[in-house]
């Protein structure tokens, strides 16, 4: 059976797969820039899947077949692709997704292990890429599924680095290759933008809910020491491992650059 894939944008999380079989899931993707607030007083124009930073969270099954549409709709004629880490062979999928302007790439991946995996276009500079907004998280479940939760929440930790003044008669911000060698960043935020996850961001739960946190760091050089102040995670499946039992009572977690962990609190 053919299903198309539920893509959700940060921080909501697609449903929980109910499916007790696999299927060929159609993912469609484009990639283009779009400029948009990275603060409350400049912008960026950051390099986008579906317009948006993080791409969209892919949700599927172990077993499943990944049919990938990949479309670039990138004016200044940039190469893109898709580096799927939950994909095993070559480039994780990008020499088979590498597209040019206005070129769809079609495709199709078996995703052969659970787990929550990063990806992000891997075209020449990579770290260019990465940071100016190409990456996502895609969790592959296994066949059992994932326990209930009452809340999940999609956050990705990200770097990047940025001219210290706006481009002339502008308020965007252009990149800056020298800070992102030297790992000097302008920016480190969650989910594309200084302040996402406060005021109308705000993560809410009620009380007594089990609340699920897919977290990834798309870097791309910056690790992450994520803790929750006044918390301490449940569960946490250090790695994105679906398959070890979690490690219990974590007060922090560290995420290297392109990794990705589940948390839980109970």
């Amino acid at each position: 059976p053919i299903e198309h894939a539920d893509l959700s944008y940060a921080p909501n999380v697609p449903p929980p797969i109910t499916r007790e079989h696999p299927v060929r899931l159609r993912v469609d993707m484009e990639a283009y820039p779009r400029v948009m607030p990275i603060d409350e007083l400049n912008k960026f124009e950051f390099w986008t899947f579906n317009g948006a930073v993080p791409g969209p969270m892919i949700r599927a099954r172990v077993g499943d077949v990944m049919d990938i549409k990949f479309t670039n709709r990138d004016e200044s004629g940039m190469q893109h692709n898709l580096d799927f880490h939950a994909v095993t062979g070559p480039g994780g999928g990008a020499p088979l997704t590498t597209s040019d302007l206005n070129e769809t790439r079609f495709t199709h991946f078996k995703l052969l292990r659970p787990g929550l995996f990063i990806y992000h276009c891997a075209v020449d500079p990579v770290g260019m890429h990465i940071g100016t907004g190409m990456w996502g998280l895609i969790l592959v479940e296994p066949q059992e599924g994932l326990s209930p939760a009452d809340k999940e929440f999609y956050v990705v930790q990200s770097d990047f680095y940025t001219e210290d003044k706006p481009i002339e008669g502008s308020d965007v911000l252009d990149f800056s290759m020298e800070k992102g060698i030297a790992e000097k960043p302008t920016y480190v935020v969650f989910n594309g933008r200084v302040g996402a996850l406060q005021n109308e961001g705000t993560l809410k739960a009620k009380q007594g809910d089990r609340i699920r946190i897919f977290f990834g760091n798309a870097g791309p050089n910056l690790v992450s020491s994520f803790h929750t102040i006044g918390m301490i995670f449940d569960k946490v499946y250090r790695e994105g491992d679906l398959v070890s039992p979690p490690a219990r009572h974590v007060q922090t977690t560290l995420v290297p650059a392109g990794g990705a962990v589940v948390m839980e609190f109970d």
